[in-house]
């Protein structure tokens, strides 16, 4: 496994800075995912929670409007935009994209406060942060490569999002219940996949020490970590969630 190879190359002391450098990577990256939550929960419940600015986004008859369908597929459509331009971007024009993003998502995501209860939602979110620590420390920690799970997750999350988008026609109960279940499976196994992954990245390129480098990683670390949590949070509460 390569991670493991690139650490038994090099001596005890650039072996040890890696480690510590590791630690703060990881560190970075979960700070920047938990501070993206935060972002996108705060606007999910302030738009969600009040009628006069959920009305913006969803009609009296509970369908969307123009500008909830542009709110739906934004978050789509800025994580291309991101993949493309950071290399681009400044560190500091990255963070502010990131956030932008998550602020976007959370708009995306209000309608969810009208639908289920408080209670059921906080009950998911826990739920979700705990499979997420667990799902996130073993792709750590464990010493199974998990790379050739990378092709099959992405085919099956290709997949996924045709059934959901063709289903959002259909409006087929069993095939969303399908799409909950296979979700759920997908989106954990992508945590301990991108998790191992920002792991053996940082190890590859820690010698370098490329500042710049590392903070963008860091960043697209977070969001692809994030994308994993919360996407395991919304298909787990289609199962978890009680319905107001």
């Amino acid at each position: 496994m390569a991670q493991y190879e690139t650490i038994r190359t090099v001596g005890v002391g650039t072996r040890a800075q890696i480690d510590e450098g590791l630690r703060a990577h990881m560190n970075k990256v979960y700070g920047l995912m938990s501070v993206a939550m935060l972002v996108t929960g705060g606007v999910a419940w302030a738009v969600g929670t009040s009628d006069a600015l959920l009305s913006i986004l969803r009609n009296p008859a509970g369908g969307m409007t123009i500008l909830g369908w542009v709110v739906m597929f934004a978050p789509l459509a800025m994580v291309f935009a991101f993949g493309a331009m950071i290399n681009r971007l400044s560190y500091a024009a990255a963070q502010l994209f990131f956030y932008a993003f998550a602020a976007v998502m959370g708009l995306s995501l209000a309608w969810i406060f009208q639908v289920f209860t408080g209670a059921s939602i906080a009950q998911t979110f826990l739920v979700t942060s705990i499979a997420f620590a667990s799902l996130s420390l073993w792709g750590y920690v464990t010493k199974r490569d998990l790379s050739g799970m990378g092709t099959f997750l992405m085919m099956g999350l290709v997949g996924l999002i045709v059934a959901s988008l063709v289903n959002l026609w259909l409006g087929s109960m069993g095939l969303s219940f399908a799409i909950s279940v296979i979700g759920v499976l997908i989106f954990a196994g992508l945590t301990a996949y991108d998790t191992q992954r920002i792991k053996t990245d940082y190890i590859q390129h820690a010698q370098a020490m490329d500042q710049e480098w590392l903070g963008k990683s860091a960043i697209m670390g977070a969001l692809n970590l994030y994308m994993d949590f919360l996407n395991l949070f919304m298909f787990l509460l289609q199962f978890l969630g009680n319905r107001e």
